[in-house]
Order: C-alpha cells, then structure tokens, then sequence
C-alpha cells in the first residue's frame, strides 16, 4: 500500500508556484493576486480562508480578504462582487461558501466573472472542463487529479466508482475521469444517497473516489484487493479520549480498507491540502491568460 501524501505534494506544488512567481518578479511583470470573499464570521470558513492568505503569502501572490457582515444584503453582496470583476489588479477571487441563508448563492456564484472565477464553479468554466477545453477546474477535483499523475496511478481503461454527486466534487470528478488523456480515460459510476446496493457497484471498482461526508462509510468488504481509494470526506467526531475532543474522520474505514489498497489518501492530509494548492495553481493560470491578453 502506498500513501497518496497530499500534505507532500501540496507542498511541493507551492514550491513550483513560488518558482514561477520569482521569475515573473525578476523579469518586472505582475505577480498573481487573489481575493478572498468572506460574508459573517463562520468558524470552519475564517479559519479556511486564513490558510489561502497565508499560502498566498508562502508563495508571493498578492492576497485581499475581503470580511463582510453576516447580514450583508444581497444587493451589497452583488455590488461587492461587481467591484471586484472591476478591480483591473485583481486576477482571480473566491466567494466562501455557505454563505448566509437569506443570500441565494447560485445568483452569487453567476454574478463572477468567469475569467476570475479561480474556484472553478461558474457554468461557464464548468462547460469547458465538461468539454475538455482549457479552463478553472474546481479546486478538489484538481487536486485529485494532480495526486494522481504525481503517483503515476493508472487510470485508462480502470473502473471509477464516484460516491457522491455534489457539483464541487462528484459531479467534476466523474468528467474528470471519464475525459480523454491521463488522467482519465476511466469507466466511471457516480452513485449517490439514492444507489441501491452501493457495494455491488464499489467491490467491482479499480478506483473509488468517495465524498459523501459519513465517517467511516466505506469498509473492508466493499472493496477488492488493490483498490485506489480518494477519500475527501472530513468530519469531526467527537472523542473524549483525544486532547481536542475529537478526531477528524473521513468516509473511509482507514485502518481497515488500506490492508487492501494499493494506493489511498490519509484524513487528514490527503486531498484537504491539494484543495488550497490547486486554487492558487489556477489563480497563476488566471495571471497568465490576463497577461496575454
């Protein structure tokens, strides 16, 4: 079994980037700069966005959080966003979801501009990733992809289990993989909370890549020897034994599932870390094209 060691890779696509952004200094252009939206004070979001700040400034993007209150209108959330599709020294930004529930986040996630929409999320960017063209790639997705060709993880011709059907990783994962090239080129299955008999579909998978948020879903016999295993779950479950007060879990019966596998993701420190890396990989890819045109 070996680790899919998303902390690693992480890091040394930082490093990549922080190269390339060196060279753009030494040669007098202008270094990437990403905003970040944040509406209310959140815990789990505040603290996320502070660890994209700070990956901005490891690296030598220029980084803008933007903290509004909870109760911003929808209209001054839109206005907001309108001044930053304006704003000519802004490459790329991020609305923070969820966001408060009087704000309809669809309308919120169509007003950005899809040149700067470094998430990946808006139909547009979505079209053209479905179309296998050149555009953002939702952050997740992207980084499993990464941790796949960075570990040379064969996917043509394998059989791709989804679980999930979220628009922010089930969904972009079964295009992902189904697309042409490496990696890809995979039968995939997107099952969901409505699939009758899940295990009938994930013992027949090469590849399961599970985000359904339910700790400790997938166990031991509901896999075949030398399955790759992508685990993006992250839940906290309580454990008055541990120092915190809980441990972070994902959908994976780890201790269990990675007796068979050949290659499997951790939680933490799996996919979590290629999330912020792939969103500062397409805010550079944001300066690039901004800079040819």
């Amino acid at each position: 079994m070996q680790l899919l060691d998303g902390k690693k890779t992480a890091e040394d696509i930082k490093n990549e980037i922080a190269a390339e952004v060196q060279a753009i200094k030494d040669a007098g252009g202008k270094v990437p700069h990403l905003a970040a939206v944040i509406v209310g004070t959140d815990g789990a979001s505040l603290t996320y966005v502070g660890s994209k700040v700070r990956s901005c400034q490891q690296i030598g993007f220029d980084s803008t959080l933007v903290s509004l209150p909870e109760d911003i209108t929808e209209e001054a959330l839109l206005a907001k966003i309108k001044e930053l599709n304006e704003d000519d020294d802004l490459d790329g930004f991020i609305v923070q979801l969820p966001l408060p529930k009087h704000i309809n986040e669809e309308k919120i996630l169509m007003a950005v501009n899809p040149d700067k929409d470094v998430d990946g999320f808006h139909p547009t960017n979505f079209g053209k990733m479905a179309l296998e063209m050149d555009t953002f790639i939702p952050a997740t997705p992207f980084g499993i992809m990464q941790l796949l060709e960075r570990y040379k993880v064969e996917t043509s011709g394998k059989h791709t289990v989804v679980i999930g059907r979220s628009h922010i990783v089930g969904r972009p994962m079964s295009i992902l993989m189904s697309r042409k090239g490496y990696p890809g080129d995979s039968t995939v299955t997107i099952t969901h909370s409505r699939t009758k008999n899940i295990e009938e579909y994930t013992k027949n998978a090469d590849i399961i890549i599970t985000a359904l948020g339910v700790p400790n879903y997938l166990k031991a016999n509901m896999v075949k020897e030398g399955v790759v295993v992508i685990d993006v779950g992250i839940t906290r479950v309580e454990d008055a034994s541990h120092p915190k007060g809980y441990l972070i879990t994902g959908d994976v019966d780890f201790a269990e599932v990675s007796k068979k596998a050949s290659f499997i993701t951790p939680v933490p420190g799996g996919v979590g870390p290629m999330t912020i890396a792939m969103l500062l990989k397409n805010t550079l890819l944001a300066r690039k094209l901004r800079s040819r045109n």
